[in-house]
């Protein structure tokens, strides 16, 4: 009997795991299933390149875990029993064409990996999700692809969020429609978590691409051609570009799982539920302690080494081999500034940032091998681990470690 691992999610974190999973451990012995609505792999964080009609390279979950014994399920999680250990999805194999009714299914695991990840957030501010774009996800950068493409020279388009989102959108978007009046509005100032050599290189970028920065401007409504800031203030915007932050996806938080006000899921340091240890938990879903005791940040280069760490640890108890412990730091914060221009602020492995700071075309360059390294991961989870799979010991089959089970 083989033990059944299912990983919900393929973004970054989950498709790296499903596929680390399947690459340590032996096909007899484990069934890996990897759940997603979309047959193929969204680079996250190039949707702002997508939303300005740049074409990016498909990238199949057929052909990337081809021959890995991986088992691709199309099909969109509704619920999560914990307790039962099952997991309800609503099929998409079939299409979605005129008469195809989705079929809905109930999958038992022994082992399940939550990577659900995160969608945006509107912040709850009035207007937003009826007259707001996204580009937290494929679809929503496609809308606003064409949204732009109906755009008149001149016509204005607002970005809220200073974060690195709404940093790269604008900036993306001011050198692909140099036409286009675009504008920032952030909430504290611009830059201000750099570095004094980082915060001077984005206003030069930003002064370059002729970028109207709305400083301490905290947006409170979203209007059809407007937004409207706290001080009354009313900015001109034919197009929103809302990049505030995430929310993590909704289904965790309607489960007997342990999870924070956030919804994301209580873990331990090996990303197993503190509540349920049949259940890990990585990338935006989950709340992860790192250095100086931070949650770590809803982003790339936090997911995968909570899917290295994961899928680790579940291999090792399983096969009853000691549990490795991944190191989850940061090292830098990469910026595209459209694609001449770049930012690699050097950081504090709890996120700090440092005097030292990389810019210019180096500094896009640095960004784009980020870029390709982070989707090459996914396609070869397995880099510096013995190529030999394990075999669970004993033979353990449908079993789980009960609650309170050492690490």
């Amino acid at each position: 009997m083989q033990h059944r691992i299912i990983v919900l999610g393929a973004g970054y974190s989950g498709a790296v795991a499903a596929g680390r999973l399947a690459k340590r451990l032996h096909r007899e012995d484990v069934a890996v299933t990897l759940v997603n609505a979309e047959p193929d792999f969204v680079e996250r964080v190039r949707m702002h390149q997508l939303a300005v009609g740049r074409h990016l390279r498909p990238r199949p979950f057929g052909e990337m875990f081809a021959g890995t014994g991986v088992e691709l399920k199309l099909a969109r999680v509704t619920a999560v029993d914990a307790d039962r250990r099952t997991v309800t999805v609503t099929g998409t194999d079939a299409g979605t064409d005129a008469g195809t009714e989705a079929t809905e299914e109930e999958l038992e695991y022994d082992t399940l990996v939550y990577a659900l990840g995160s969608a945006w957030n509107d912040q709850g501010v009035p207007g937003t999700a009826e007259h707001a774009h996204e580009i937290a996800s494929r679809p929503g950068a496609l809308r606003l692809r064409e949204r732009l493409a109906r755009l008149d020279a001149g016509q204005p388009v607002v970005v809220v969020g200073g974060g690195l989102t709404g940093v790269e959108a604008a900036t993306e978007i001011a050198e692909a429609r140099p036409d286009l009046d675009v504008a920032l509005a952030v909430r504290g100032g611009l830059g201000d978590w750099l570095s004094p050599k980082g915060r001077g290189h984005l206003r030069k970028v930003f002064d370059g691409l002729g970028i109207t920065v709305h400083e301490h401007a905290d947006v409170t409504a979203v209007d059809a051609d407007r937004v409207t800031t706290a001080d009354g203030t009313s900015v001109p915007a034919a197009v929103t570009v809302w990049t505030t932050g995430f929310a993590v996806h909704p289904v965790a938080r309607a489960t007997t799982l342990e999870v924070t006000g956030t919804g994301q899921v209580v873990v331990d340091r090996t990303m197993r539920s503190v509540s349920h240890p049949d259940v890990y938990a990585i990338g935006d879903a989950a709340r992860v302690t790192g250095p100086a005791g931070k949650p770590l940040r809803m982003s790339c280069a936090s997911g995968v080494p909570t899917a290295w760490q994961a899928a680790d640890a579940i291999a090792a108890r399983l096969t009853g081999t000691k549990i490795p412990q991944v190191s989850i730091r940061y090292f830098n914060q990469c910026i595209s500034l459209g694609r001449r221009q770049g930012l690699i602020q050097y950081v504090t492995a709890d996120d700090r940032a440092v005097r030292a700071a990389l810019t210019g075309r180096t500094a896009a360059l640095y960004k784009e091998l980020v870029c390709k390294g982070a989707a090459w991961g996914v396609a070869n989870p397995t880099l510096g681990l013995p190529t030999r799979r394990r075999r669970i010991a004993g033979k353990a089959a449908r079993t789980a470690a009960p609650a309170g089970t050492p690490a």
